[in-house]
Parts: structure tokens; C-alpha cells; sequence
């Protein structure tokens, strides 16, 4: 046998920006990043998710002054269906690799993504396998979008009903989180992103969850100021998990970020999409903390903080979707996303994490019941 071999790394730089308005004349974010293009004049191809025009019917105009003012070719911005029913129309795809075609987008060219963070996870598949590969710049305009989804290396469409099926791990240039876009989301989507900061901040921070908690408050009342705290702090901490956690692109089994998510992924199936992916989460949170209670991972008055949390900001339990949950199903399918072992993050206290290789599916099924005769069921 003769074997060689050889070992590299690339750097790359993940800058993420926050801002108060990207349009504004006097902000200088994008040509700071295009500046990165060494001294050439890139083509910057905008897709913009379709529902954002009505809240924001001036948006291709203001992306159009923008390229203008940086000089760049004027590109037409596409505008198409965004959430998860454009993950779940695979035409999509093609379109936007036959607008790359017909613009001439290459390698050195951006596609600039903007929109809500399952928008983002479809026009960043597509960018990725373009080319193999076309720069990416993800501006989210969802809580969510801007603590959790836009800030990672996933892309992904869904396929045949099941989530994230088709997808790919490749980095962006840069995410721009313009806070404008925040102000004007339903209350609804506000609170749904609050659930990945509540996520990530009992698997790393203990800290943050306490300050979620002091927050409480203003966090209902989505109080700007507690807002943008709450975005940041959560971006920063999913961006130095992904970054220095050794694993970037999931190669092992481990997937410490998706605490909560084997049930979140599910009971969004079940509920054909119409449960906020925030919102599942929040149900997936709740259930395996409770778990996490029955075996004597965290104590009662812990897991009484994450219920009363998840209450006062106005989480329910989706009783319908909760009841169609199957339990061994679900853990089946999770294996099968996670690749190999079934491995699920657990708490051990809050703001510290564990793993775990199997689940008790009679006191799982415990944890159901009690979310379905608790107070927050509905």
C-alpha cells in the first residue's frame, strides 16, 4: 500500500456587522467589505425576500441607491418567496442559479441575501453550490435571523417534508445586521427569535440567561435598547461557539447549538411550518429541560426559572403539535440528520451543557404531559 498525505488550514475572516441603518448615506459598512476585493469593482447580485416589500416597499430602490453610491453595476434585484415555503419550493434553486448565468455572477462576484433566516438558509444553498461556490453576504431581517440563523456556515432547502435536508456548510463573507429591519416585525416573530437567546445562553452563559431574566420586562415590551443587547450578545456567542468550538462544520455528532432542536424540527413538521421555528424551539427548550429535571441534571428551582422565562415572555405550548409528536420517530430522524450516533445536548446546570448517546422515551414522554397539562399549554 503507498498512501500520502497532508495537512492544511485556510483563514478566514467572519466579520459580523451591526447597524442601525445600512441605507443611510454616511454608513460605510459595505465598502468597508468590499473593500476586502482587492481593489476590483465586484457585481453585487441583491435577492431580497419578496414579503419584506411590503413593509419596506422602497427596499430594492434603497438597494439600488446603495450599489450606485458604491459605484458597482446596477443588477436588478431578485425578488422572491421567502420563509419555510421557499425551502419548500424547489424551483427556486434553479432560478437563481439562471439569474447568475444570465448576470455573469462568478466566484469574485456577491450575492447579497436579504431577508428572514430561512431565506437566507435557501439563497445561501444556492449560492454555494453555484460556482462551487459564489461569495455570500447574508443581511437578516428577523430577530432570529440576526442571533442565530444568519450568523453560521449552514445552508439549507427542505426536501420531501423533512427539514434542512439538502444543504451545505459554507461560510459567508460577511452578515450585516441592519436593527432597522426589526422594528416593524410583528410582535410574533420578535418574541420567536428570543428563544435561541434563551438557547444558547443556558448551554454556554450563565449570565446571559440571568440577564435575560432581569430583561424580562423590557424584553415583553421589545424595548429597543434590550433588543439589540439580546441580538448582539446571543450573535456573539453562537459566532465563538462556531468558530472555536473545533467543529465548525459538524463532522462528529456533537451539536451543542441544536439544545432543544430534535423536538423544534418536528413539531414544525407536524404543524406543516405554521409553528415559528422560535416558537418550536422554545416547546423543544421546555421539554428537554424537563428532562433534564427527571434526571436529576438540574434541580427544580433551575428548571422553575426556565419555565417562568419562557412564560412571562409569552411562549405557549402548542397542544395540537405537541400531541402528534412522536418521540421515537423524531430521535430516529435527528440520528439521521446528525450522521451517525444519536447525540443530544442536555443540561448539567444552567449556563453548562452535556451530551448525551441515548434518550429514556417513557420519561420523554413524562415531559410531554407535563408541558400539556402545565400553563403554558394552550
Amino acid at each position: 500500500m503507498h498512501k500520502i498525505s497532508a495537512h492544511f488550514s485556510v483563514p478566514y475572516e467572519f466579520p459580523v456587522y451591526f447597524v442601525d441603518n445600512i441605507f443611510a448615506e454616511q454608513d460605510e459598512t459595505v465598502s468597508e467589505l468590499l473593500a476586502m476585493s482587492n481593489g476590483k469593482v465586484p457585481i453585487v447580485f441583491p435577492i431580497i425576500e419578496k414579503e419584506l416589500l411590503h413593509k419596506f416597499p422602497d427596499l430594492a430602490v434603497d438597494v439600488k441607491n446603495l450599489l450606485k453610491r458604491l459605484g458597482l453595476p446596477a443588477i436588478i434585484s431578485l425578488e422572491i418567496q421567502g420563509g419555510e415555503l421557499g425551502k419548500n419550493t424547489p424551483d427556486l434553486i434553479p432560478l437563481i442559479i439562471d439569474k447568475c448565468i444570465e448576470y455573469q455572477i462568478d466566484r469574485h462576484s456577491y450575492i447579497l441575501a436579504i431577508g428572514g433566516g430561512a431565506f437566507i438558509d435557501m439563497v445561501g444553498y444556492a449560492a454555494a453550490i453555484t460556482h462551487r461556490g459564489i461569495r455570500l453576504i447574508r443581511m437578516p431581517t428577523t430577530v432570529l435571523g440576526q442571533n442565530d440563523a444568519g450568523v453560521g456556515v449552514k445552508n439549507a432547502i427542505n426536501y420531501q417534508g423533512r427539514k434542512n435536508f439538502l444543504g451545505t456548510f459554507s461560510p459567508p463573507s460577511a452578515v450585516i445586521n441592519d436593527y432597522h429591519f426589526i422594528e416593524t416585525l410583528a410582535e410574533r416573530d420578535k418574541r420567536a427569535g428570543i428563544a435561541e437567546a434563551i438557547k444558547v445562553a443556558l448551554i454556554k452563559d450563565k449570565d446571559f440567561f440571568m440577564q435575560l431574566i432581569n430583561n424580562t420586562q423590557a424584553l415583553i415590551e421589545f424595548n429597543k435598547e434590550a433588543m439589540k443587547s439580546m441580538i448582539s450578545q446571543c450573535a456573539e456567542l453562537h459566532l465563538t461557539h462556531i468558530c472555536h468550538n473545533g467543529d465548525p462544520f459538524e463532522r462528529g455528532s456533537a451539536r451543542p447549538l441544536d439544545f432543544g432542536h430534535w423536538s423544534a424540527h418536528a413539531l414544525e413538521e407536524v404543524s406543516n411550518f405554521n409553528l415559528r421555528h422560535g416558537e418550536a424551539v422554545a416547546i423543544g427548550i421546555l421539554l428537554d429541560s424537563r428532562y433534564s429535571y427527571y434526571m436529576n441534571w438540574i434541580s427544580a428551582a433551575e428548571y422553575n426559572q426556565i419555565e417562568d422565562l419562557i412564560y412571562k415572555l409569552g411562549f405557549k405550548v402548542c397542544k395540537l403539535s405537541v400531541l402528534k409528536l412522536n418521540i421515537t420517530e423524531s430521535l430516529d430522524n435527528f440520528r439521521e440528520h446528525l450522521g451517525g450516533e444519536l447525540c443530544i445536548t442536555m443540561l448539567k446546570s444552567i449556563g453548562h451543557c452535556h451530551e448525551v448517546n441515548e434518550i429514556d422515551s417513557s420519561l420523554m414522554q413524562t415531559a410531554v404531559d407535563y408541558l400539556l397539562s402545565s400553563k403554558l399549554s394552550k
